[in-house]
Formats: structure tokens, C-alpha cells, sequence
């Protein structure tokens, strides 16, 4: 069984809600901060609150390692105890690592990051050193199921300086990117249909355009970034799903911050009030943050 399949009955339980763990130390309550003996420990405790609060709401988390790389050697301690935990939830975990090399490296990226300490389901590759940078994950595909979310048409503003170049057989440069793609989803398709390797679709684009996407890559799972704070919303994610499936949609600020949003609107908020904001405090108004995401998201599938 592929962990795809997994990830797509994740959805259908909990919504498809991916919680990025993209997490900074300025994004903590103060007073958590203070009192934590390193950053890296503050985090990896927000994390733990996030985790255990979001878990029943949301089909998976997504962990941006260079927020940890960030932190030095006990920061990837944290990345590390953040990723086990997940797991030992029986959650899913997909590491944003994004790496992208000839094959003898690759083998060992893929290596690091499908066993041992830094063990994820899933992680993100880039594709543009070509198809043999992506053959060592494969293994992993064929002998353990894990999977894998390959940049096709990302979130981010300068997407159109090379995803959006025209090819000279027609299409754009992320066409050729997903084609390559769909031809390993028929390799390696699971119970559901979609391959043990998905494309990252960023939702920050024209619904038009999405929908295009969708129905031309019937059979990629999608890793859906840009929504909240990058500007996605949720008819452009949804654009992105099949009947609510066949993708994850990632927020990761707008969960993480959502307690300094709630105090920000408190018409009586002071320093008092933003010094009372502890760990189990925000991460209630994350799990709310998820569910009205994940709600928001399932009303504009069935529209």
C-alpha cells in the first residue's frame, strides 16, 4: 500500500487541511518564549501544543526544515522529536526539504529523510535536474510506500520567471513538469488512483487556470500551498480537488499565528492580555483556525 492512499483516507476522515509547521520562535507567546531553556525547545513544545490540538482536524502536517536548520544542531534536534511525534500519533508527516540532485546524491537525501531520524512519509523534490535526480525516492516508493510532492506550479511571485516559460511544443514549462509526473503516477498508482508521487500546485493562481490543472493531472495527488497568508483562497483551492480529494491544502502562518490574530481583535488588548497567551491557549485558536479552514474549504467544493 502506498502512503498516498493513506494521505487520501486521511482526507476523507479529517478534511483536506495539511498544518505546516513552519515554525518561527517570533510566532510563540512571549511568555513561552521566556520561560523555554533554548528557542529550539520553545518550539518544539508549540509544535507538540499544535499538533495534539489540530490532530482530529487535519489530514496531515507539513515541517519546513529551514526553520529548524535555522536553530543550528538543536533546532534539527527539534525538527527530528517534531517528525517522530507526528508519527508515533499515527499522523502524517511530510518534511519540506525540497531537494533536488544528481542521483549518487539524491540516494542520499533520500536516504536521510526516508529513515532514521529525520524519517518523514513524504517530502518535497525539486525536478529540474531532470527524472534521474528523482529515481533514488523511488526505491523508497517501490519497497515502503513513502511518497513524495514534485514543484510543478508553485505559490510564490516569481513562479512565472521559469514554471510559466513556453515550450516550444506547446504548453508552459510546468506542463512538461506535471506530464513527466502523471507517467510516474501510472507507474506507481495506488488503491485510489493517484501515484505515489503528487505535484506541488500552488492556489494563488487564476480559478480558470486550477481547474485546467485538475482536470489535466486527473491522477497526481496535490500538495496545495499559498493559501492565508500568502493570498489563496479557498474557491482556488478548492478548484484544485476532485470531489474534496486528490490534494492537501497547506496553510502554515495563519494557523501558527492565529492566537495573535484573536488577541489583535480583542477591542481591549494590551500587554497584559498578550503576556496571559499561553501554549494551550494558542493552540486552541489554531484548531480553530483548521476547522474553519477545513469547513471553508468543503463548502466551496460542494458550491
Amino acid at each position: 500500500m502506498y502512503t498516498i492512499d493513506k494521505l487520501y483516507e486521511s482526507v476523507v476522515r479529517r478534511g483536506a487541511v495539511c498544518v505546516g509547521l513552519d515554525t518561527a520562535p517570533s510566532y510563540l507567546p512571549p511568555r513561552e518564549m521566556r520561560n523555554a531553556v533554548s528557542a529550539a525547545a520553545a518550539v518544539l513544545d508549540y509544535n507538540k501544543a499544535i499538533i495534539d490540538a489540530t490532530f482530529d482536524a487535519c489530514a496531515c502536517y507539513k515541517v519546513q526544515i529551514a526553520y529548524y536548520e535555522a536553530l543550528g544542531l538543536a533546532g534539527l534536534a527539534s525538527y527530528a522529536e517534531t517528525l517522530r511525534y507526528i508519527r508515533k500519533k499515527n499522523g502524517l508527516v511530510i518534511a519540506d526539504i525540497k531537494r533536488g540532485d544528481i542521483a549518487d546524491t539524491a540516494r542520499q537525501y533520500a536516504y536521510a529523510h526516508f529513515t532514521g531520524e529525520f524519517e518523514a512519509d513524504f517530502v518535497t523534490l525539486s525536478p529540474y535536474m531532470g527524472m534521474d535526480s528523482l529515481e533514488p525516492w523511488l526505491y523508497y516508493a517501490k519497497s515502503t510506500g513513502k511518497g513524495a510532492f514534485v514543484l510543478m506550479r508553485t505559490s510564490n511571485k516569481g513562479m512565472r520567471d521559469f514554471e510559466y516559460q513556453e515550450m516550444k511544443d506547446g504548453g508552459r514549462l510546468y506542463h512538461a513538469v506535471g506530464d513527466k509526473l502523471s507517467g510516474l503516477a501510472t507507474a506507481y498508482a495506488g488503491a485510489y488512483g493517484y501515484g505515489a508521487f503528487g505535484a506541488i500546485v500552488g492556489c494563488t493562481g487564476q480559478e480558470e487556470e486550477a481547474e485546467a490543472i485538475r482536470r489535466k493531472y486527473s491522477n497526481l495527488f496535490f500538495l496545495i500551498p499559498g493559501y492565508g497568508a500568502q493570498g489563496g483562497a479557498a474557491d482556488g483551492a478548492a478548484a484544485l480537488l476532485q470531489n474534496g480529494n486528490g490534494g492537501i491544502v497547506n496553510a502554515s502562518r495563519s494557523i501558527l499565528k492565529a492566537w495573535l490574530m484573536a488577541v489583535s481583535n480583542t477591542a481591549d488588548a494590551d500587554e497584559t492580555t498578550l503576556e496571559s497567551i499561553d501554549n494551550r491557549t494558542a493552540a486552541e485558536a489554531a484548531y480553530k483556525e483548521v476547522v474553519s479552514m477545513r469547513d471553508t474549504i468543503r463548502n466551496r467544493v460542494k458550491e
